[in-house]
This record gives C-alpha cells, sequence and structure tokens, in this order.
C-alpha cells in the first residue's frame, strides 16, 4: 500500500484499508466514512474535461488514455508512463482541435494496427471526426503526425454525445455506432466501406429516435450469437433505459432494430449506465445513475425471454446527484460494488464515492465510503483498473467546471485525474 505524507490522511487510509467492510455511517452526524483516496492529476490544462476512454496504443502492455475537452477544442492522448511517473502529469498529445467534443474513443479504423481516435462533437459543430494515429508509434507525441478529417455523414445532423466501435454488418472494416441529443437526436450505426479512409463513403444507418443519448454498450442480450445495443436515453417521452435488437448482418443496413425497454419509461432522467453481474446470479444486470434520484438496478431474471426487475438504490446523504455508476471489487472482498461518480457536487457534497450492499444487493441502502471528498463539481464517466499495479482497482475519471468557469464559477477544474485505491 502507498500513502501520502499527510500523517491524518495516513491514519484514514490505514483505517480503510484494515476496516472498511464493518464500518457504518453515523446518521446522527449525517457522516460517513472517508476514504481518503489519494487523487492524482493526469492533466489539467484545458477546460471541459468530458470523458475517459482506454485502450494499449503503443503496446506497452498499459492503457492509455483519451479524452476530449469540450471548453477547450481539444481531442488528447495520454501515454501511461509507468510506475514511476503514475502520480505526475502524463506526457500528452493534442491530436486534433475541434469544437464542442463531447466524447473520445481509441479504435483501428482503417486497420492498419495503429490506433485512431473519433471524436464526437454537440454544440454548434454537429460532426464526427477521425483523428489518424502515426503509423510510427515513436512520433505518437507528436501533434503534427495525427491528421484531423470529418466524417462527412455526420456532419451538420446532430449533436453527437457517444460513439462506440463495433462491427455491425461482418464486412470491411470497423463501424461506429453513435448516439446524439436535441433535434434530429438518433442511435444509429456509420457503415464502414471497403476503404475505410474514404471518409465520404460512409454510411449512416438510424434505429433510434433519441432524446438525449448518455451511453451505448454492445452485450448480447437475447442470446442468439449477435451483439445489441444497450442504451440510456436522458430527455423526452421516452427517456430512459432500453435495448435495440440487432436483426442479425443479413438484416442489419435494410432495417431499424426492434427497441425493448428495460424497466419504467420517462419518468426519470437516465444518466450513464453499466452492465455487469452485481448479484453473481449468471445473468448480466443494468445499472442506471439517475438525476437527482436513486440509482436504478435493473435486475435481470431470466435469459428468455429476456426480462428484468428493478430495485431503486439511495443516494446517500451528503452525495450530489448520481452521473455515473460504475460495477467492481473495491475492496477485495469477493463481492460487487458500486462505485458513483456525481454532478453539481456543491455545498460540501461528495462527488466519487463507493457503496458496499451487505450482501443484500437489491435492499435500497448501502454502506456508503467517500473517495473524492467534498471537492470537485462536476463528475463523469468512470473506468476502474490498476493503474499502478499493485492489485486493486484504482479510480481513472474527470472532473469539469468548464461551461461554469467560463460564467465566473470560482473554483479549479481537476481535469483527467485518478484516485489510488488504498485496499493495497
Amino acid at each position: 500500500m502507498r500513502f501520502r505524507c499527510d500523517s491524518a490522511l495516513f491514519l484514514a487510509t490505514a483505517l480503510l484499508a484494515s476496516s472498511v467492510s464493518c464500518r457504518t455511517p453515523d446518521e446522527s452526524a449525517g457522516q460517513w466514512p472517508d476514504g481518503a483516496w489519494a487523487r492524482h492529476t493526469i492533466d489539467d490544462s484545458s477546460l471541459g474535461a468530458d470523458g475517459v476512454r482506454l485502450a494499449d496504443i503503443n503496446g506497452d502492455g498499459r492503457l492509455d488514455i483519451t479524452s476530449p475537452w469540450e471548453q477547450g477544442g481539444q481531442v488528447r492522448v495520454y501515454l501511461h508512463p509507468g510506475p514511476d511517473g503514475l502520480r505526475e502529469r502524463w506526457p500528452a498529445v493534442t491530436v486534433g482541435e475541434v469544437g464542442d467534443p463531447e466524447d473520445a474513443v481509441f479504435v483501428d479504423l482503417d486497420a492498419d494496427g495503429n490506433m485512431d481516435v473519433v471524436s464526437s462533437c454537440e454544440g454548434d459543430t454537429r460532426s464526427i471526426f477521425v483523428h489518424w494515429g502515426p503509423a510510427d508509434r515513436e512520433k505518437l507525441l507528436e501533434p503534427d503526425a495525427w491528421i484531423t478529417e470529418e466524417l462527412p455523414a455526420a456532419s451538420g445532423a446532430a449533436k453527437w454525445m457517444f460513439a462506440l466501435p463495433a462491427q455491425v454488418d461482418g464486412k470491411h472494416g470497423t463501424d461506429l455506432i453513435a448516439g446524439a441529443k436535441g433535434e434530429g437526436a438518433q442511435i444509429g450505426w456509420f457503415e464502414a466501406p471497403p476503404d475505410p479512409r474514404n471518409l465520404a463513403a460512409w454510411e449512416f444507418h438510424a434505429l433510434y429516435d433519441a432524446g438525449w443519448i448518455m451511453t451505448i454498450r454492445q452485450q448480447d442480450v437475447d442470446l442468439d450469437g449477435d451483439s445489441d445495443i444497450v442504451a440510456t436515453d436522458r430527455t423526452g417521452e421516452r427517456r430512459g433505459a432500453l435495448w435495440l435488437e440487432n436483426p442479425g448482418q443479413n438484416s442489419a443496413v435494410s432495417s431499424r432494430w426492434n427497441e425493448h425497454r428495460i424497466g419504467s419509461v420517462g419518468d426519470y432522467e437516465a444518466m450513464h449506465n453499466a452492465i455487469a453481474d452485481l448479484d453473481a446470479d449468471g445473468l448480466e444486470d443494468l445499472l442506471v445513475a439517475v438525476k437527482r434520484e436513486p440509482i436504478r438496478y435493473h435486475r435481470r431474471t431470466q435469459r428468455q425471454p429476456p426480462s428484468w426487475e428493478t430495485h431503486l438504490i439511495d443516494t446517500p446523504a451528503g452525495a450530489a446527484g448520481g452521473k455515473a455508476v460504475k460495477v467492481a471489487d473495491v475492496n477485495l472482498d469477493g463481492q460487487a460494488d458500486l462505485i458513483v461518480s456525481c454532478e453539481h457536487a456543491t455545498d460540501g457534497k461528495i462527488g466519487v464515492y463507493w457503496l458496499d450492499h451487505g450482501g443484500s444487493p437489491t435492499k435500497s441502502q448501502w454502506m456508503p465510503t467517500s473517495i473524492s471528498g467534498p471537492e470537485g463539481f462536476i463528475y463523469d464517466l468512470l473506468q476502474m483498473t490498476d493503474l499502478d499495479g499493485d492489485g486493486d482497482l484504482d479510480v481513472l475519471t474527470l472532473e469539469e467546471k468548464g461551461p461554469y468557469l467560463a460564467e465566473g464559477y470560482q473554483g479549479r477544474e481537476l481535469g483527467v485525474i485518478w484516485y489510488e485505491n488504498p485496499a493495497r
């Protein structure tokens, strides 16, 4: 286990490692355990960090990061520096400058063996861009070695929020599933042509009329051998969680996919989601963070036909409203925990925390432990990975204040950060 030098923090961290599974909140004081996770800054050089996605892009066996900076208009890549540089700012490169980037994801779009980055842009930009990576991996940190091009089929069509590399039709290269928000918003997929570098030849196929898509994932929900789409829609009359049934490669292009709902429709603001077997019954469940409301735990109850029952997991007193959720064994007790990030964490509220169900995942009140403490305002996507290689899962996330700082909000944007799990 590694500790920071502060003696009080040392003590709190040691207590967490030895007794976190048996502590209970002091309900009379409205307090809950402080996990005292050390925070490390990867990058805080711009404004509006808005998503973290992972891949090993230089072949060194370590996960690298891409993140967009919405207000800064930059798409950046961070190379894992190895154990000696983890707690300092990571080597970084701006792979492209675009307007209003909301999402960025690694994908080898042209199948040349080297990772590219695809960025999705909202605001006035309303487009998707490909940032072609250099063939020479020694030049990954050279901005001029990256080439940015717009995807014509996405240009001006919608405020694009999220993209997922996927193989949909079984031919040519990797396709892109994407979701948007606002006027003209869809979930759909961009069909790769024989030459993926010919961006003018990519075609878009609409699948679902959306309000505000937060997260898109692939899962074989109906267990028929192909990957369906699981998504959360944040606004509109049909907001909530849904899955779109893949009709098979032969029909994927010719028709819209059948829409199925998971849980109730239209009565809550669904944020980011996570797929995991939370109760260890062999069936993958769906967890949905909800704005200003309890987390929706959609527990899958049977394989065929796919069905779920919904349980509510309360937001603990002192925490802000949920933005994203992840499932992982935080304290190495063999049980799945929930890691939650929040937005608008004002008035001393906690922005990142984790929850322990204590053996009963369907109950409404779980044991919370702070990760971030009260510092931070808007957190977003979470990634759980063992960054420091010590055998426990650390939290990789970001904190943004970009639009609020522009309006005179007082505070410092934390940017792309990671929290070091003290379990080991």
